[in-house]
């Protein structure tokens, strides 16, 4: 696939800043961020998706006020872009001493719960915020027995968690055909049989249909999305009594998310915030 390198340069520069643009980034097409120098970042993007209008909308209406943003483009040479990442992976993520996400380079031990994953380039190896506060209020939830749902599923560590953490059995899906790959490999790295617990789909919310009674469904997506499924979601859990744990948007979007949740039987039991991004839990 042919790919564009954009390096974006802003000022003042930070690191939610740069977190902030790369999430709208992918909301148009760009698949992979990293740090570039000087305090900028590089994003890729495949030519067919590429759409310079869209990128100079999303530049325009970027919602933290006062940011000045400028960007260059060029065409990358031919390679393997996960290549550098393969072999260098990642420093592991750790959560309130009770968990290790980490790669095959750098394995860690002496933690209650570990999960290992292939160092490939697919968001969830933790070090997301929006990750992590996810991860932190499933550590501190009852999951034992329950049926989860893992909508968006990445590297699958959300639902890896639920089912150490005791859950019965786990429904993942993914709208990329890579991620669904990543998901099933790094089972395999963390369970020696999970073939009667995790199903793994390729696909966007429309997968769920028929599925119903699940007990609990997590999803690490972005506002317009999780805002375009959530009736699809509360038609898969139990009218009474089940959850939704959702992050991958700005704490100023709360109030959409609380509100298209509203019409379906969902109310807000609490929340959580890290920086500018936010994480909900609804019950039934």
């Amino acid at each position: 696939m042919k790919y564009f390198e954009l390096t974006f340069k802003f000022t003042p520069y930070s690191e939610d800043i740069s977190d902030v643009l790369s999430a709208l980034l992918a909301e148009i097409g760009f698949e992979t961020f990293m740090p570039g120098e000087d305090d900028t970042l590089k994003a890729y993007v495949q030519q067919t998706f590429y759409d310079e209008d869209n990128l100079k909308t999303t530049i325009e209406s970027f919602p933290i006020p006062g940011i000045q943003i400028t960007y260059s483009l060029l065409e990358p040479e031919d390679k393997d872009w996960n290549e550098t990442w393969e072999a260098e992976g990642f420093e592991p993520i750790c959560i309130d001493d009770r968990l290790v996400v980490c790669d095959t380079h750098h394995v860690v031990e002496n933690y209650p719960t570990r999960i290992l994953i292939h160092p490939r380039q697919a968001f969830g190896t933790g070090s997301h915020q929006t990750t992590q506060m996810i991860l932190t209020e499933l550590l501190e939830t009852p999951l034992e027995g329950m049926s989860v749902i893992d909508a968006g599923c990445g590297t699958g560590i959300l639902g890896f968690l639920c089912l150490l953490q005791g859950a019965d059995k786990v429904l993942a899906y993914d709208i990329d055909e890579w991620s669904v790959q990543n998901t099933l490999d790094n089972a395999r790295l963390n369970f020696e049989n999970v073939d009667n617990k995790l199903q793994v789909r390729l696909g966007d919310a429309a997968v769920l249909q028929g599925e119903a009674n699940y007990d609990l469904l997590i999803a690490n997506i972005n506002r317009n999305i999780l805002l375009g499924d959530i009736k699809a979601f509360a038609s898969t859990l139990k009218k009474k009594g089940s959850k939704m744990i959702m992050s991958g948007f700005y704490n100023d979007d709360i109030h959409y998310i609380l509100e298209e949740a509203r019409q379906y039987g969902f109310t807000l039991s609490h929340e959580r915030h890290n920086g500018e991004w936010a994480m909900v839990v609804l019950t039934s």
